[in-house]
C-alpha cells in the first residue's frame, strides 16, 4: 500500500492501438484452423460435384472412388440421419440424393488417408443425370415466377397519386450483380471425438453457435456434446455466417462415423463454385419529381437473385427494403421485393447485407434526375435528405404530432431519423474536396478530351445498424481476473481481421486502467459463451464490447467495495488509474490489491450480458424500429474512361465518414478504405459469369483468380483521402462509439455515378425519354465491356434519335 495523488487516468479508448495480433499476421506466425497440429490419425475429405445445373441423379457409380488409394470410405446423403444445413428454411440438403439443383452441388463426400487421396478420388465418379433446363438469370425467374420465397411489398404514401401529378417522371431499369467473398483463408473445419460422444469442431466461422446447433442435428447429438472453438478467420465478410454450416456439418458426421479425427478444406476453385455470393439484383421504377428536383413519387421493384435454396435470402432482401431511401425522404414510395428462385449456388450474406443493393438504384436516380434537370447531382441529393432533425436540439419524437415538429424526418418502414448529420458531412466533405470547382474542370477537360472523358460523383450513405432479426441483438462475455492481476476475457464475437479483439482489449484495459499487456482474449468457444449471435451487421464490437463491459463493471463494483473497506471511506471515492488503485489516501498496485480480494474470498470473475435496446420490428408489415441507429458518410470519386476500351481508373477519391466517438482511429480508417475498396471491386472489376447453354450449362466459369478480378494494388486511386467525422453517438452505444464493418462499403456508389457521368460525356446529344433527357444506362459492374457497351448504346440511341427527328 501507498500514499500517492490521484490524476486524470491514461486511458487506452480513442487510441490507434496496432491489431492485438497484427505482429503474428506480418511475421506468418498466426495459427488459422489448418495451422493447428493435427490429431495423429487425421483423415481428409474430399467433395463429390453435380455436372449439370438441374435434373435427377439416375445412377451414381462410386467403385472407382471406392477403390482409389487412401480410400477409407464414401458419403452419400441417404445415409445422413439429418439432411439439411439450411439456417432459416429446411431446405438445403447436406449431401444431395436424387435431386440436383444447381452445378457444383455436393452429391457425394469421400475420406482418404491424405489430402490429395481424397480429391483424386473424388473425381472418379461415374454419375448419370436427368437434365432439365435450368433457370440461370433472373429475367427467366421473374418470366416463370419462380420464388424462393413470396413476394413482398412495403408502401408509405399514396406513390400512384403522387406520379400522376408529378411535373417531370422518368421510367428506368439498372441491375448490380453478385460478388465473391474471396476471403484470403478458404472454409475449412476440422472435427475429432472425444470422450463420452462428445465433439470438438475447429471451424472458420462467425457463427460458432449456429454451427454448434447445426452439428448437434445432424449427427444426433446434444448441443452440449459438441464444442465449436474459432480463435481467428482468415477473412469472412458475411461468407462464413451460415456458408460454414455444410462444411462443419460434413466434418462432423464424418468424425463421428468413423470415430477419426477428420479434415475438410476447400481450395480456391472449390470454394467459389460450391459457396454463395453476394445476391444479384434487377431494378425497375418509375419516379416523380419537381422543377427542383424533389422526388415526390416512387415505384420500385427489386429482384434478387436467391440461388437454389433460401440461406439468409428472406432478411437480405428486407435490409435491402430498409435501404432503398439512403439518406433521402421518401414521401410516398412502393417497393416491390421479388425473391427469386435459380440454379445456382444459394446466395448468402455479404457485407452490407442487401444494404448496398437496396441503395443502388436510389443513388442511379438521383443521377438521372440531376441528369434531366440540368442540375448537378449533388445538389438534387442535397435537396432530397432527410430533415436535420435531432434529440440533442430538444426534439421530442415520442410526441403525437412529431411529423408537424419534424417533418421530413420518418423512413418508409416508420423510423425516425434522430441524428441526421448528412447535410453537414456532405457539406464538409463538399467544400474539403473542392466539389464544386472540380466539376467545372473536368467539364472544361472533356471538352478538350475526345477520347479520355472524366466523371465526379459525391455520394452518401446511411446505414442502419442492428440485425433485423431482432433476437440475435444480444451478446454475453466473460472476464476472469487471475491472482496475479492478468486478465482473460471470452465472449462470443469471432475474429476476422476486423479488429473485434483488439478494441475488446482496449475497452476491457480502460475499465481497469491496465496496460494492454495485462488482457488476453481467448478464442471463442460455444463451451464457454453460449447462445451467441453471428459476428455479423456491423455489431461485433457494439454487442460484445457492451457485454465484456457489463462484466468488468460487476468485477470492479465488488472491487471498489471491498477497497471502501479497507480505506474506510464510500465505493464512489475508489478510483481505478494506471496499474493502481486508490481510496482516501491509500494506494495499492492493482495486482497486489488482487491477491488481498482473493484472500479475502472477492470473486474476481464475472459474466456480462448486453441486448441492444429500443428496437421492434414486424416481419409481416416490414415495420418499426429495426436499428437501433445509423451510421453515416460520403465520399467523392474522380474517375477517368478510355471511350474506345472502355478501360476505367479512379484516380482520386475523398472520404468524411462518421465512426461515432472512435474506440480506434487507426483500425477504424483501415476498414473505411477496405470497404471502399471491396465496394469499388463490386462495382467496377468483380463479375460472376454462368456458362449460358452446352454441355456445361450453369457452371460458374469465373471461378479462380484467372477469371475473378477483384481490386489489386494497382486499382487503388493515386490520391485517397480518409477522414473521420467529428460526432459520438447519440444512443448509449459502447464508448458512444458506431460502427464501421459494411458501412464504408456503401461509399463506394460514388465509383459507379462518376463512371455513369464520364459515360455520359462521351454523347453530345442527349438521349430523350418523353421530352426529359436521360442519362445513359450502365449496368454494374462497369467492367470495361459494360463500360464500352453503355458507350455504344448511348450513341446509336442518339442516331437513332437523329434519324427519327429528320423524317
Amino acid at each position: 500500500m501507498n500514499d500517492m495523488t490521484v490524476t486524470q487516468k491514461n486511458t487506452y479508448v480513442g487510441k490507434s492501438i496496432t491489431h492485438e495480433s497484427a505482429h503474428l499476421h506480418v511475421s506468418g506466425k498466426a495459427n488459422y484452423v489448418d495451422d493447428i497440429p493435427e490429431v495423429e490419425g487425421t483423415l481428409y475429405a474430399g467433395l463429390g460435384l453435380a455436372e449439370i445445373a438441374n435434373g435427377k441423379i439416375i445412377n451414381m457409380d462410386l467403385s472407382a472412388v471406392w477403390q482409389a488409394e487412401g480410400v477409407v470410405t464414401v458419403l452419400t446423403g441417404i445415409e445422413l440421419l439429418h439432411n439439411n444445413c439450411g439456417p432459416v428454411v429446411a431446405d438445403e440438403p447436406i449431401i444431395a440424393t436424387d435431386t440436383v439443383s444447381f452445378f457444383g452441388q455436393v452429391i457425394f463426400v469421400v475420406v482418404a488417408k491424405t489430402y490429395q487421396q481424397a480429391q483424386q478420388a473424388s473425381r472418379l465418379a461415374k454419375v448419370t443425370y436427368e437434365a432439365l433446363e435450368p433457370i440461370l438469370t433472373i429475367e427467366q425467374a421473374i418470366a416463370r415466377q419462380s420464388w424462393i420465397l413470396p413476394p413482398v411489398q412495403l408502401t408509405a404514401g399514396d406513390a400512384n397519386a403522387k406520379l400522376a401529378v408529378a411535373p417531370y417522371r422518368l421510367q428506368g431499369m439498372a441491375q448490380v450483380g453478385g460478388q465473391e467473398h474471396f476471403y484470403l483463408e478458404g472454409q475449412i473445419c476440422y472435427a475429432y471425438p472425444k470422450e463420452e460422444d462428445m465433439l470438438q469442431v475447429l471451424c472458420s466461422t462467425q457463427h460458432p453457435t449456429e454451427m454448434q446447433l447445426l452439428i448437434s442435428e445432424a449427427v444426433g447429438y446434444g448441443m452440449h456434446q459438441v464444442s465449436v472453438e474459432v480463435r481467428r478467420m482468415g477473412g469472412g465478410f458475411g461468407g462464413k455466417e451460415s456458408q460454414s454450416a455444410q462444411w462443419a456439418c460434413i466434418t462432423a458426421i464424418l468424425s463421428v462415423k468413423l470415430k477419426r479425427p477428420v479434415k475438410l478444406r476447400l481450395d480456391r476453385d472449390t470454394d467459389m463454385i460450391v459457396t454463395g455470393k453476394r445476391h444479384g439484383f434487377a431494378y425497375q421504377w418509375d419516379v416523380g419529381f419537381d422543377e427542383q428536383g424533389m422526388i415526390l413519387g416512387l415505384y420500385i421493384q427489386l429482384a434478387s437473385n436467391c440461388g437454389s435454396s433460401t440461406d439468409l435470402s428472406g432478411p437480405v432482401n428486407d435490409r435491402a427494403i430498409c435501404h432503398v431511401d439512403n439518406g433521402y425522404y421518401l414521401d410516398a414510395v412502393t417497393i416491390d421485393s421479388l425473391r427469386c428462385k435459380t440454379n445456382t449456388v444459394s446466395n448468402t450474406a455479404f457485407r452490407g447485407f442487401g444494404g448496398p443493393q437496396g441503395m443502388f438504384p436510389i443513388e442511379y436516380i438521383m443521377d438521372d434526375i440531376g441528369y434531366a434537370l440540368d442540375i448537378d447531382p449533388l445538389i438534387i441529393r442535397q435537396r432530397n435528405f432527410y430533415t436535420a432533425m435531432s434529440e440533442q436540439a430538444g426534439i421530442d419524437f415520442s410526441a403525437e404530432n412529431i411529423d408537424e415538429i419534424a417533418p421530413r424526418s420518418r423512413t418508409p418502414y416508420g423510423t425516425y431519423v434522430k441524428d441526421n448529420i448528412l447535410p453537414d458531412l456532405v457539406s464538409k466533405l463538399a467544400e474539403h474536396c473542392d466539389y464544386f470547382t472540380r466539376r467545372e474542370t473536368i467539364k472544361s477537360f472533356n471538352e478538350q478530351s475526345p477520347i479520355i472523358k472524366k466523371g465526379l460523383a459525391l455520394t452518401p450513405v446511411k446505414f442502419g445498424i442492428s440485425f433485423n432479426a431482432t433476437l440475435f441483438n444480444q451478446a454475453g462475455a466473460l472476464v476472469h481476473i487471475y491472482t496475479d492481476g492478468t486478465i482473460l476475457v471470452n465472449h462470443g464475437g469471432t475474429e476476422m481481421g476486423q479488429g473485434l479483439y483488439s478494441k475488446i482489449r482496449q475497452i476491457v484495459a480502460d475499465e481497469f486502467s491496465l496496460d494492454l499487456s495485462k488482457i488476453r482474449l481467448s478464442a471463442t468457444d460455444t463451451a464457454k459463451v453460449p447462445n451467441t449471435s453471428a459476428t455479423a451487421a456491423s455489431s461485433g464490437t457494439d454487442l460484445n464490447g457492451k457485454a465484456a463491459q457489463a462484466a468488468c463493471i460487476n468485477i470492479r463494483n465488488r472491487l471498489q467495495t471491498f477497497a471502501a473497506e479497507l480505506a474506510n471511506t464510500k465505493p464512489s471515492q475508489v478510483q481505478f488509474k494506471d496499474g493502481y488503485i486508490y481510496a482516501s489516501g491509500q494506494s495499492w498496485q492493482f495486482a497486489e490489491f488482487i491477491k488481498l480480494a482473493y484472500q479475502a474470498r472477492i470473486q474476481l470473475w464475472d459474466s456480462g450480458f448486453y441486448k441492444t435496446p429500443d428496437i421492434h420490428w414486424n416481419p409481416v408489415l416490414r415495420y418499426g424500429r429495426p436499428f437501433f441507429y445509423f451510421a453515416y458518410g460520403a465520399a467523392a470519386s474522380e474517375v477517368a474512361i478510355d471511350t474506345l476500351t472502355g478501360e476505367s481508373k479512379v484516380l482520386r477519391v475523398d472520404i468524411l465518414h462518421d465512426v461515432g466517438n472512435s474506440i480506434n482511429p487507426a483500425i477504424d480508417i483501415g476498414q473505411i478504405e477496405g470497404g471502399f475498396i471491396q465496394g469499388m471491386g463490386w462495382l467496377t472489376s468483380e463479375e460472376l459469369y454462368w456458362v449460358p447453354e452446352g454441355r456445361k450449362q450453369g457452371h460458374l466459369f469465373t471461378h479462380a483468380p484467372s477469371t475473378y478480378k477483384i481490386p489489386t494494388a494497382t486499382d487503388m486511386p493515386k490520391i485517397f483521402n480518409v477522414n473521420l467525422y467529428d460526432n459520438q453517438n447519440l444512443e448509449n452505444t459502447i464508448h458512444r462509439s458506431k460502427a464501421v464493418g459494411e458501412p464504408p462499403f456503401m461509399l463506394a456508389l460514388s465509383v459507379f455515378s462518376a463512371l455513369r457521368d464520364a459515360v455520359s460525356a462521351s454523347i453530345t446529344t442527349p438521349i430523350l425519354q418523353n421530352g426529359i433527357k436521360v442519362k445513359p444506362f450502365l449496368s454494374a459492374p462497369a467492367t470495361p465491356e459494360a463500360i464500352l457497351q453503355a458507350i455504344v448504346n448511348a450513341k446509336q440511341l442518339v442516331n437513332s434519335q437523329t434519324h427519327l427527328s429528320n423524317q
